[in-house]
């Protein structure tokens, strides 16, 4: 197979890991209570935006030590997982929760305005330029520095650590909502939350979790944008969210296994796109794609048709 291409498939699932983390969120809370979140994206941006600030407190360069360095990260990763997961409910407590039973255009309005007001914030906080930080995961290729493979395809340590972050938390994810108590109470809540309340389900509490997951998400997201593309930037939610929401919709909006089948496949769209045609080219054939797969398959590629619960 041509190396080229294969270099371009190692680029599209690394980033199509990244949009079906951030991807996630936006599945999880329209499966349960049918609300885009449009304010997902900025809690990931402030995400990355709080891992950056704290890989810098704690002194994580270039030449931190390997094992001191992974320890720190997995830190940082910890406490922006809190921290997003921890924003991410206060946002639901207060913008959405008192809207539940209004129209639905109201809290659809009120995520739009919670979009800006946490733009404005990462706006405030670091400010219109992109910020830069150094590679502290080696950009080494393994497969020549390690294997010993005399090839130009390169799967680097940053491929490495957007699929080792990323993968188990999709997996642990998809056991959660199906294995366990709480995951069923999410599922139940979702299928019809006024008989979920009749049958003992505690709905908000369900939907709190729902929001506090889906912070989570975000926050390691950002944690593994920060770490992989080395920049992030306050308007960086709107890009990445849009990706990602896009994810969500092409995979069949509050379908798990489907938020992360379609970010693979954006991401795919996206690395083939760039390589092979201009980056002034993706974003309309990514959309393209999504309204062809939309109009022959409107409930994306793994969704089913649901009786609409209004």
């Amino acid at each position: 197979m041509d190396e080229q291409l294969l270099q371009t498939i190692v680029i599209g699932l690394s980033n199509g890991l990244i949009y079906a983390l951030v991807a996630l969120g936006y599945t999880l809370v329209y499966g349960i209570i049918e609300l885009i979140n449009f304010a997902h994206g900025e809690v990931f941006m402030l995400g990355s935006m709080l891992a950056l600030t704290l890989l810098i407190t704690f002194g994580v360069t270039t030449g931190t030590d390997p094992l001191t360095a992974i320890a720190l990260i997995v830190l940082v990763l910890a406490i922006t997982m809190a921290v997003t997961a921890t924003l991410n409910v206060s946002i639901e407590r207060v913008a959405y929760r008192p809207l539940r039973h209004a129209p639905r255009l109201a809290p659809l309005i009120s995520a739009i305005g919670m979009s800006f007001v946490l733009q404005n914030v990462g706006l405030l906080w670091k400010g219109p330029a992109n910020i830069g930080f150094p590679d502290v995961i080696p950009n080494t290729n393994i497969l020549t520095t390690v294997l010993g493979l005399d090839t130009s395809v390169a799967i680097t340590y940053k491929h490495l650590f957007a699929a080792i972050v990323t993968i188990p938390l999709l997996i642990v994810l998809t056991w959660f909502v199906a294995k366990t108590k709480q995951g069923k109470a999410m599922r139940a809540t979702a299928q019809d939350p006024d008989t979920a309340g009749l049958m003992g389900i505690d709905v908000n509490r369900t939907i709190a979790i729902t929001f506090i997951i889906a912070g989570a998400l975000a926050g390691a997201a950002g944690l593994v944008q920060v770490l992989y593309n080395n920049t992030t930037v306050w308007n960086l939610g709107f890009r990445f969210g849009l990706n990602a929401f896009t994810s969500a919709v092409l995979g069949g909006i509050g379908n798990l296994q489907g938020a992360v089948l379609g970010g693979i496949v954006l991401g795919l769209i996206n690395a083939f796109s760039d390589r092979y045609l201009s980056t002034q080219w993706t974003n309309a054939i990514v959309f393209g794609v999504l309204i062809a797969i939309l109009v022959f398959r409107p409930t994306g590629l793994l969704g089913q048709q649901l009786a609409d619960r209004a």
